[in-house]
């Protein structure tokens, strides 16, 4: 009886193999030794869904004369372990570097990135008609999330990160909701479920802001219902191929096939330039109007809840707590950038591993070295 009963953990093992293996990587996911490599194939340790980058030819990042980086710089990069950094001025490259062992070539991960090219999508799509008004109920849309704790938020409430929802997003701590999300992912099971089961609220939809991911994977369902059709689809269609990528990117995904859609994005770094381009083009790519620059506008401008002297907040856009507000970024934890600064006509897309990232006066110091290459650039 006793080999029997050894037996079945061996087999429920052998059956889970996949799961358990992304669980591990999970876990392994930003240790020192292998984070740089991590984050640069995360298809090899989480299940993905392909795309396509589309039958368009490559669209260009013609070369811009060249800026030297200052000692400051250098000393940025290898503090906050930047792994790219390319930066465009009038639309042409002026630096671009890849460090630690990393390419050009490298599909480096977006996380939260990834969520500002979420608002894009959602921006064309309510343009076209596929959805009503911002100012809709969330549950018009995805009506399996009455009774949970987004009942009575409106659209444009988890657009702003304003839901209202009880959420952990400590990435420091085992136990959070961020966290607990991780798992749901690397073992299979559905990120749907996981939204709907969501039923604290820390206060009234719209009333105050708190930084809540779950939050973006809602935005996903409401476009997915309404269309009928999925993320990953619709993200070529409407604006990845426009946009000429260089290469196919990928998304992390659930169990289920559903694309991880508030951080699993994999892009090369020249292609998340040539998405901060596009928008300090107000929308506009090589002659087509992609994202309606009315969107473009709203989105990039501070509209939340937040508290005097923090970073303020678009829709899916940071904003900095100082300076002209036509200064806006995405922000990805670890060190993902994209960075525009209209005055200056320049566009910064950087990629790191910075495993100190939530350290007092990190994100100061990033904002304050973009301004420093931005003004560098503008110099030019």
């Amino acid at each position: 009886m006793w080999i029997y009963l050894l037996a079945i953990p061996a087999a429920l093992a052998f059956w889970k193999r996949r799961e358990i293996a992304r669980l591990i990587a999970v876990n392994s996911l930003f240790s020192e030794r292998r984070i740089v490599r991590n984050f640069s194939s995360m298809g090899k340790s989480f299940a993905t869904v392909a795309m396509t980058r589309g039958d368009g030819p490559v669209s260009p990042l013609p070369e811009g004369p060249a800026m030297e980086l200052t000692p400051q710089m250098r000393a940025w990069i290898e503090q906050r372990r930047v792994t790219s950094v390319l930066v465009l001025k009038d639309g042409r490259r002026v630096h671009e570097s890849y460090h630690l062992g990393t390419s050009a070539q490298d599909l480096r991960i977006s996380w939260s990135v990834a969520k500002s090219f979420l608002s894009a999508l959602f921006g064309i799509l309510v343009h076209e008609g596929a959805i009503g008004r911002i100012d809709e109920p969330v549950v018009k849309y995805v009506p399996e999330l009455a009774g949970s704790a987004y009942d009575g938020a409106r659209i444009v409430d988890v657009l702003r990160m304003s839901s209202g929802v009880a959420f952990n997003e400590d990435y420091m701590d085992f136990h959070s909701d961020i966290n607990r999300m991780g798992r749901v992912l690397a073992l299979g099971g559905s990120m749907d479920r996981f939204a709907r089961r969501q039923r604290r609220r820390r206060d009234e939809p719209g009333r105050s802001w708190l930084y809540v991911s779950i939050d973006t994977h809602v935005i996903g369902m409401v476009l997915r219902r309404a269309t009928g059709r999925a993320i990953e689809s619709l993200m070529e269609e409407k604006l990845l191929h426009p946009l000429g990528l260089e290469a196919a990117p990928c998304y992390i995904a659930d169990g289920h096939g559903v694309a991880f859609v508030l951080g699993g994005l994999n892009m090369r770094t020249r292609d998340y330039a040539r998405f901060g381009q596009m928008f300090l083009q107000r929308g506009r790519w090589q002659g087509r109007q992609i994202v309606p620059e009315s969107w473009v506008v709203a989105s990039t401008r501070p509209s939340a809840n937040t508290a005097p002297g923090e970073t303020r907040y678009g829709y899916q856009w940071w904003i900095p707590p100082d300076g002209d507000t036509r200064e806006y970024f995405a922000r990805g934890i670890y060190g993902q950038h994209i960075y525009v600064n209209e005055p200056c006509n320049v566009v910064i897309a950087t990629n790191a591993a910075d495993r100190r990232f939530r350290e007092d006066g990190v994100e100061a110091q990033n904002i304050a070295t973009f301004r420093l290459i931005s003004q560098t650039a503008a110099a030019l």
